[in-house]
């Protein structure tokens, strides 16, 4: 296929331009002048700079593709616009794009669970249920998917709502393996919270399917196997993995919300993102953050591939291996 990744140089979409590489597709992959590109280092791909808050470089781009992979988006941002302004309405320009090369091009979005809000600790979510975002981030990622599929009746669109992703090239868990580094375990208390947790390409595998299968238009899918970890056994597979013994510091949730919030003034301060912040808090304490894959493997035949006790083990080793431990 003739394919265009908005946001290829994130880390799913680096290994989305490996995968499609792999099979000798053709990849172009959209990215702003400023952007970081190491993670697509090595790979054949046209380089078409741009962003999806400008509609003309959407235009050039998405000419001529048989599908497009729209990864783009912010994870942290200080306002609800700027979310909104990006996540959403970026969608909504990429959708407007293709409809004006012709609106042939299939429509693969990348959403997220994180739309969909915390489940409860006995049940996972499912597609049909009505999204309950926790955070602006969740909301704006739902608001993109709507947006995408009000589009289903003029272009070919499908959704993927990927969870927790793992794998060699993570920086979101990265924070739990530098603390198992260091010594420390963090048990938040009020748990156990479960977690579906998905290795990057099982999520990739679903993309390709996505890509090609008539039974997904139209449709969102979760991507995610029957196994539910919670992050104490993140933790203790990592640390186990590294050769580590790790001491447990109980952390209250009202101290835990309370680091959050100094770490957000320190934040706007200074400019210097840490770790921790509200948001992740917020998520660290839901009753549990997991889905179902019945969705995909019913229609799709699609199961994940991969045990997330390996990938966690796979990353730990990829992260010590290049010297982010």
């Amino acid at each position: 296929m003739n394919a265009l990744i908005t946001g290829a140089n994130g880390f799913l979409g680096a290994w989305l331009a490996k995968a499609l590489v792999a099979r000798k597709d053709t990849v172009a992959c959209l990215l702003r002048p400023t952007s970081d590109i190491s993670a697509l280092a090595g790979l054949p791909y046209t380089r078409l700079d741009g962003d999806v808050t400008d509609s003309a470089s959407l235009e050039r781009a998405v000419a001529g593709r048989d599908v497009v992979f729209h990864l783009a988006g912010i994870r942290r941002a200080a306002t609800r616009d700027e979310f909104m302004r990006v996540n959403a309405e970026g969608t909504r320009n990429v959708c407007e794009a293709m409809l004006k090369a012709g609106g042939k091009a299939r429509l693969v979005l990348c959403g997220s669970l994180a739309a969909s809000g915390p489940s409860s600790a006995g049940r996972p979510h499912v597609e049909e249920d009505p999204f309950h975002p926790a955070e602006w981030y969740g909301e704006s990622k739902g608001e993109a998917e709507r947006i995408a599929l009000s589009y289903k009746d003029r272009l070919p669109v499908t959704v993927v709502r990927p969870p927790r992703i793992l794998g060699p090239g993570d920086h979101e868990n990265l924070t739990f393996f530098k603390l198992v580094k260091k010594g420390i375990r963090l048990e938040i208390g009020g748990g156990p919270r479960p977690l579906t947790l998905v290795d990057v390409e099982d999520v990739v595998d679903l993309m390709l399917v996505l890509a090609d299968r008539p039974e997904a238009l139209g449709e969102a899918f979760f991507v995610a196997g029957p196994q539910h970890l919670t992050m104490d056994e993140l933790q203790d597979i990592g640390a186990r993995e590294l050769g580590v013994k790790t001491r447990t510091v109980h952390l209250p949730p009202w101290v835990l919300k309370g680091l959050a919030s100094a770490a957000d003034v320190v934040t706007q301060a200074t400019g210097r993102k840490l770790p921790l912040n509200r948001k992740l808090a917020r998520q660290l304490l839901a009753p549990a953050w997991t889905c179902s894959g019945a969705k995909a493997e019913r229609l799709l035949g699609f199961r994940p591939r991969r045990d997330v006790v390996d990938s966690i083990r796979r990353s730990a080793r990829w992260y010590q291996e290049q010297g982010w431990l």
